[in-house]
């Protein structure tokens, strides 16, 4: 259903369908005080998580983990002027589980820079919205 907005919500399927079209999002946290986006390469984990792998010694890991983040991903197509976006919102936390990491290193998103010690953090996705305007679906 479109709201007088000219946007639909998307329900929670939709989402996680659509956010696993996509390599990029960017998460929302909290830096110096302040807002702060950084863009990041993701998977989505079986349960609906967001996976980000990242340095264990990263500005990112030390501002999130533990924290109540946002995530955003989304997909645009000026000429049809459609779109959608999504977004995440849980508690980051760095996988510390030696079994559960091994399984990410197999299976778990890849970073598109090179890593030393890397650490995967999980986003739990406890509240996921989204919205789309035009027919979106093919978007991404």
């Amino acid at each position: 259903m479109f709201h007088t907005d000219g946007f639909r919500a998307l329900d929670r399927q939709e989402c996680l369908h659509l956010l696993a079209k996509v390599p990029l999002g960017r998460v929302v946290y909290t830096r110096h005080a302040l807002p702060a986006v950084l863009p990041v390469n993701f998977s989505l984990d079986t349960d609906g998580s967001v996976l980000i792998r990242t340095s264990a010694t990263s500005d990112l890991v030390r501002a999130i983990d533990g924290v109540v983040v946002a995530f955003e991903a989304d997909a645009f197509d000026a000429e049809d002027e459609s779109g959608w976006s999504v977004v995440v919102t849980g508690r980051a936390e760095v996988v510390t589980d030696p079994a559960e990491h091994d399984r990410l290193s197999r299976s778990g998103p890849r970073s598109w820079m090179p890593l030393r010690d890397a650490v995967f953090v999980r986003i739990k996705a406890e509240m996921i919205t989204g919205r789309e305007i035009g027919d979106a679906r093919g978007a991404a």
